[in-house]
């Protein structure tokens, strides 16, 4: 089994009317034997779509028939108005200004969680190596399962903790195998952490990071098949499972990231992505991953005093304490069949959505299931990344999308739809409410006739 990306270059369709449908036929259609588990549009033309798309190869006919679509779409019956919940996504890989390096997007998750009942976001926003600040009413999820969580096939459910099985590449007894080992020890001692056991995987799993044509984060997985009889042999027993594995990169790439001052785009994240989008569609638990360090030499090298926003980085040699906090609360997933026979205590599906903010230009399914399920969508400009799409040229309904400068602003929208304010009034010069005649042709006819014959009687 092997996980990869490929770019398929999907045309265009009038007004990019129903194109969540249009590339599921399109993206299903040339995967052949391969299923897709993510997908990207990173730039859109006036002839196509460039669709960057996470596969899945070499599964036997039991796992792909096993394995959920991330096209299944179930649309929402209402907007449930009890609470407010919003979903915060940067995708990983894209080099986003801010979350695009090492937990950076952590402060704007604390500022819209502050507006809203309950914040979902994802790993890639609030990881920070040995770091992670966690807002208490947000809810860490994985980027495979905040998709289907939109397109409205599972729902989550909050949790008390979780059984975290932790799996790590074997190193042989080198200092990095002891410090993801120490990193486990360390969580259980401080803050409670549930973890059954720590399997070492002998050989690892191969990981390698790639960039795509677009400059896109992305990567390549092989040699899985230990991985998944681990995971097949433990099942029932966890119900989170957080990686530690290596991801090759060329040994400059440590040095250059560091010194590029936040202009390369960080080259682990994407093959993580793809990693962790899998093995979460698969076994429909929380996954989250962290890279370890593969020498003695790459550990030695001084980056100096770092960008602020990849200083996370620069402090850490495990990477794996984030991981490993976040999963403890990580949220069930569960069948949306489930739900509707028996809810869960406390669950939430896509009905609880209340908005979803991105970066401005991202186009991928979670934007889609958003436009199609008439969920606003808060686009900030600021985040600046390498994507190429007009998000405004979308068919949105009146008032669903909200183009704004920042995360301030954004919050700010946020704040104004929780109060079930119009956003576009709190602005200057306010605009007149659209006034227009309707003129009803039958209504004039009958009216003419009465005029008509009240004029022959005078």
């Amino acid at each position: 089994m092997y996980i990869h990306e490929q770019r398929f270059d999907i045309p265009v369709v009038p007004g990019h009317r129903n194109l969540l449908a249009h590339l599921e036929r399109e993206l299903t259609a040339r995967s052949g034997d391969e299923s897709p588990i993510r997908a990207v549009v990173s730039a859109t033309n006036d002839m196509h779509y460039e669709c960057e798309t996470g596969l899945v190869g070499g599964l036997s006919p039991r796992r792909r028939e096993a394995l959920p679509s991330m096209f299944r779409f179930r649309r929402r019956r209402m907007e449930n108005t009890e609470g407010f919940t919003t979903v915060f996504l940067v995708p990983t890989g894209i080099g986003s200004t801010i979350g695009g390096h090492a937990g950076d997007a952590t402060p704007a998750a604390a500022l819209l969680a502050s507006v809203s009942d309950t914040l979902i976001t994802h790993p890639n926003v609030v990881n920070a190596s040995d770091i992670i600040d966690l807002p208490h009413n947000a809810l860490y999820v994985e980027g495979s399962i905040i998709t289907r969580f939109m397109m409205g096939a599972i729902g989550l459910e909050p949790v008390r903790d979780n059984r975290v099985l932790v799996v790590i590449d074997s190193q042989h007894g080198s200092q990095f195998e002891s410090a993801a080992i120490n990193s486990v020890n360390a969580a259980r001692s401080t803050y409670g952490l549930d973890a059954p056991r720590i399997v070492m995987l002998d050989p690892p799993v191969s990981v390698r990071a790639e960039y795509a044509a677009s400059g896109r984060a992305i990567g390549r997985v092989d040699q899985i098949e230990g991985l998944l009889e681990v995971l097949d042999q433990a099942r029932g027993e966890y119900d989170a499972v957080a990686l530690a594995t290596v991801v090759g990169v060329p040994f400059e790439y440590h040095l250059s990231y560091f010194k590029s001052h936040g202009e390369m785009v960080n080259p682990w994240g994407g093959a993580e992505a793809i990693f962790t989008h899998a093995l979460s569609t698969m076994y429909n638990v929380p996954v989250a991953h962290a890279p370890m360090l593969e020498s003695k030499a790459v550990d030695d090298i001084d980056p100096g005093v770092v960008d602020p926003r990849m200083a996370a980085e620069a402090i850490s040699t495990a990477f794996f304490m984030c991981v490993l906090k976040g999963l403890q609360r990580s949220p069930r997933v569960f069948g949306i069949e489930e739900a509707v026979a028996a809810p869960p205590p406390e669950a939430l599906t896509v009905e609880d959505v209340s908005a979803l903010v991105i970066p401005d230009k991202v186009v991928g399914l979670p934007t889609l299931a958003a436009l199609e399920q008439g969920i606003p969508v808060i686009a900030v400009r600021e985040n600046e990344n390498i994507l190429h799409n007009d998000l405004r040229a979308l068919p949105w309904a009146e008032g669903q999308l909200h183009v704004v400068e920042n995360y301030w602003e954004a919050a700010g929208v946020v704040a104004a739809l929780r109060a079930g304010l119009d956003p576009a009034t709190m602005r200057r010069p306010i605009a007149t409410a659209a006034t227009e005649l309707h003129a009803n042709p039958a209504q004039a006819g009958v009216m003419l006739e009465r005029a008509i014959s009240e004029a022959g009687r005078s």
